[in-house]
């Protein structure tokens, strides 16, 4: 049952995240779930190279985490994106 939250907990933040970047229409679903938890990991570095303690747990804190880091791992494709077109 775990993984089933990680993955809505996921899909919810890519979502989230691709709405404020400006690319949900481009993202899609399964690409909402694997830059939300992609962007779970991202988030709790950062929060860690700040010296905060990164949320654990499935709460609203965890999924503030995943949509910052789902957030910077957008802009950063978008980013790289734009230089080559």
């Amino acid at each position: 049952m775990n993984v089933i939250l990680w993955v809505i907990l996921g899909a919810l933040a890519g979502w989230i995240a691709s709405i404020i970047t400006g690319t949900n229409a481009s993202v899609g679903w399964l690409g909402n779930i694997v830059v939300g938890i992609i962007g779970a990991f991202i988030g709790g570095l950062v929060l860690q190279l700040f010296g905060a303690t990164p949320a654990d747990g499935f709460n609203l804190g965890s999924l503030l985490t995943a949509i910052l880091g789902a957030v910077i791992l957008l802009s950063l494709v978008r980013g790289f994106r734009r230089d080559r077109v």
